[in-house]
């Protein structure tokens, strides 16, 4: 079982690419909190953050709260934000503007991406932005482990898996083809998964967090093992004998990295799958819990309602309306 897909898919995190900006020094663009907007542009995500692609040249970005060092970026690589943050792009560190809500809408009338040239410099700063979206309810482990800022470095000129997908998003974004819309989508999630196996495969050996417990022998294997089976009857005894460790170690390790208890994250990963089920109108509740190890009706309506704070008809009627209103 491969978690990380498995809550990728969950979440349903999907990707969308906006702009496609060339600027000539000096130039400036800043972001604001993507709260002010997250509907416009994806409006069925619960949590949506951005991100840019650095296609040719050089920019720095920096978090406008001054709470960050300024980050340099080269051509090659790409920056996201997945917290809440505004944040600023620009040919010169320190400068400033306020940003124009009224560009962060889906367009009815043209094909994405946006396209900007602006500037007088001979220098050229070219850039691909999007957004990605995902849910953050029941249970997203996955978002809770990112940190505010994300930079992977890469070169258009390189060889490597992140390099292809840059060539292919300048391709794609030129090209205005048939379907470009949606390959450019998929190539913002496939850039962003990119990003977090690096961001997995740098973090230190002695780091805490969901994503660390990947790595993690005993951590990783029991993850594996509750996202490949979440119906099967689960205890804390039999998950720490699977991956070879006593009940208190296990348990004491396991909540190290993943910040709470082994079979509180069982639960709660059971409450996102179910509730994912529920969309499904020919699915019944009792079906719903059932998939995810709840023998009785009764059983599941109570953890449901427990964890979630409504029962599960309730959260199926939310988000048939949600549904209807996008």
């Amino acid at each position: 079982m491969d978690v990380l897909s498995d809550v990728l898919a969950a979440v349903r995190l999907t990707g969308a690419i906006f702009f496609d900006n060339t600027f000539h020094p000096p130039w400036v663009a800043e972001t604001p909190e993507v709260s002010a907007f997250a509907r416009k542009v994806m409006p069925g995500a619960e949590h949506v953050f951005c991100f840019h692609t650095l296609l040719e040249g050089s920019c720095w970005a920096e978090l406008t709260d001054g709470s960050l060092d300024s980050i340099r970026l080269n051509a090659g690589d790409i920056i996201a934000f997945p917290k809440d943050v505004r944040h600023t792009l620009c040919s010169t560190r320190g400068m400033r503007t306020e940003p124009n809500l009224a560009i962060y809408t889906y367009p009815h009338d043209r094909e994405l991406p946006y396209v900007t040239n602006q500037g007088g410099g001979t220098e050229t700063c070219h850039f691909v932005c999007g957004y990605l979206g995902c849910d953050t309810r029941p249970f997203n482990p996955f978002f809770n482990a990112l940190p505010r800022v994300l930079h992977a470095r890469g070169s258009v000129s390189g060889q490597g898996w992140l390099a292809h997908l840059v060539h292919q998003a300048v391709s794609e974004s030129g090209g205005r083809r048939a379907g470009g819309e949606t390959v450019l989508a998929k190539l913002a999630e496939l850039m962003f998964i990119e990003v977090i196996r690096q961001y997995v495969d740098g973090l230190p050996m002695e780091s805490r967090g969901w994503l660390s417990g990947l790595r993690d022998a005993h951590v990783g294997h029991a993850l594996r093992l509750i996202h490949g089976q979440p119906a099967a009857d689960w205890t804390l005894e039999g998950l720490a004998r699977e991956v070879g460790l006593s009940r208190s170690i296990f348990a004491e390790r396991f909540t190290h990295y993943v910040s709470i208890p082994p079979m509180q994250y069982v639960s709660r990963w059971r409450m996102q799958l179910a509730a994912r089920r529920l969309e499904n109108p020919a699915v019944s509740i009792a079906q719903a819990g059932a998939e995810v190890g709840y023998e009785s009706e009764a059983a599941f309506n109570r953890a449901f309602k427990k964890f979630v704070g409504m029962p599960p008809g309730a959260w199926r009627r939310r988000g048939a309306i949600g549904r209807a209103g996008d």
